[in-house]
């Protein structure tokens, strides 16, 4: 963190040293400067703020988060830049992370393009009477007020991530610890995509519906990993037990799908996306497949404050704040109580030919925590159950305990199968989970929990979300 404070007194003593007429760069990097000299003052009740500034304010700032499950903890910079146009507001995002053990690191560009065009101004329609007539109350003024639609928002990418440990127990929902290996992978993914509002009629306005479309460059290279508790992958299986082993071309991902997220008052959000993925290998014609997805989330707000819980995710970068001027919110002190329920329905399933097989490295996983993060049937192992096909209900209570704690309690139901047709309800696997929950301002979610209930023992998991609180999600790895 030493390093850091030192780079922004340089910036801040290089902008003041500037010309009156300073640029834009220049001037936020003294601002900031300004910023955190002031929070940063030396005394103890400073170092919460100063923590805060630290991490969450711009152009620069310390970029943390935990890396995919068994790849630790990542630490290291970003940058982050706005622009606004008549019609456009354009964001940068830069940052660059590594692991403070095992190696792994990701870095990337992220730029966001968003449609504001200037809201219609209300227009008044004043009716003349006739000479000798009296106009209706009705027609004396005809006032339309304005609708300011959802914004379409344009993304563009280009991320590389070098991972040292991924678990890989073989295929499908019978596997046992005994097939434990490891391996270790880097990805980069270059593309882009766009969400579209669908607002024109006024059912359509009420349904919250937008539209979805991608296009990415996938360019995936997997490696065995010697020197862990498990073999390498390379020593357990092959190309026939784990496609796409021998080999990982290139490939050119599309995409389709649509979310709905409709108004439905203070106590209840709804979710519900829906997506259709072609992944194409043009080198390898045993490689491609297609992949439809379904995620069904619905919150229960106890206390009544869906539209204040709810976050402008699409309309920042990975590191930027939620909050309008670019403000990040501040920690919250309040002992108000906020409280919500949240029951998911997901549901995932791929399509590939007679002579084509999903590779392991693109296959879903529940078990641990995910490759993105995302904990599921937390008692188990990281990655524990993989296949092409997968099924998961959760349920989950979260409470406010203190200020910006939270207490946070989980079931989860959910198997994965090789075929379509072995997915269904019979034989899912069970997990509970249990622990603390951290929403510091746009600080990023931070969640400490205890998993148990499988037949596998329990698995503790400690997770700082890579994106601050209310940012926009970096790309998918699977």
């Amino acid at each position: 963190m030493r390093w850091f404070v030192v780079m922004l007194c340089l910036a801040s003593g290089a902008a003041l040293a500037q010309d009156p007429k300073e640029s834009l760069l220049h001037a936020e990097l003294r601002r900031e400067g300004e910023r955190v000299e002031e929070a940063c003052s030396f005394s103890l009740k400073a170092i919460p703020m100063c923590g805060y500034t630290l991490f969450t304010d711009h152009p620069l700032h310390i970029a943390a988060g935990s890396m995919p499950a068994q790849n630790g903890f990542g630490l290291g910079g970003a940058f982050v830049w706005t622009k606004n146009t008549r019609n456009w507001r354009l964001s940068w995002d830069a940052d660059a992370i590594g692991a403070t053990s095992g190696g792994a690191w990701r870095a990337g560009g992220y730029m966001k393009l968003i449609h504001t065009p200037h809201p219609t101004k209300p227009t008044i329609e004043v009716v003349i009477p006739t000479p000798g007539e009296k106009p209706k109350a009705s027609e004396k003024k005809k006032v339309t007020a304005p609708f300011t639609h959802p914004y379409t928002v344009f993304n563009l990418y280009a991320q590389s991530i070098s991972l040292n440990k991924l678990n890989y127990f073989g295929e499908g929902n019978d596997t046992t610890l005994a097939g434990a290996s490891v391996f270790g992978m880097t990805q980069t993914i270059v593309g882009g995509n766009v969400i579209k509002p669908v607002y024109e009629w006024p059912a359509i306005r009420k349904l919250g519906l937008s539209l979805q479309g991608e296009v990415n460059g996938r360019f995936v290279n997997v490696r065995g990993e010697n020197g862990e508790s498990s073999p390498s992958i390379e020593t357990v299986y092959t190309n026939a037990t784990a496609p796409g082993l021998s080999g990982q071309p290139g490939f050119l991902q599309l995409g389709q799908g649509f979310r709905i997220k409709p108004d439905t008052g203070d106590y209840l959000n709804l979710n519900y996306m829906g997506s259709f993925q072609e992944f194409f290998a043009p080198s390898s014609s045993t490689n491609s497949f297609l992949r439809w997805t379904a995620d069904l989330n619905h919150t229960f707000y106890l206390y009544g404050n869906a539209k204040s819980a709810a976050s402008s995710s699409d309309q920042h970068g990975p590191d930027s704040c939620a909050q309008v001027n670019d403000k990040c919110p501040a920690i919250p002190h309040t002992r108000n109580l906020n409280g919500s329920i949240n029951l998911r329905l997901l549901v995932s399933e791929s399509i590939n030919s007679a002579t084509s097989a999903v590779p392991f490295y693109f296959q879903q996983t529940l078990g641990g925590s995910d490759i993105n993060g995302n904990m599921a049937l937390g008692s188990y192992q990281d990655y524990r159950f993989r296949a092409p096909n997968l099924l998961l209900l959760q349920q989950s209570f979260e409470h406010s305990i203190w200020g910006p704690f939270g207490f946070q309690f989980m079931t989860d139901e959910g198997r994965v199968a090789l075929t379509r047709g072995d997915l269904g309800f019979s034989d899912l696997k069970h997990s509970f989970a249990a622990g603390l929950t951290l929403r510091a301002g746009a600080f990023p979610m931070v969640s400490l929990m205890f998993a148990w209930g499988g037949p596998e023992g329990h698995h503790n998991i400690f997770n700082m979300n890579s994106s601050l609180l209310g940012g926009s999600a970096r790309p998918l790895l699977d």
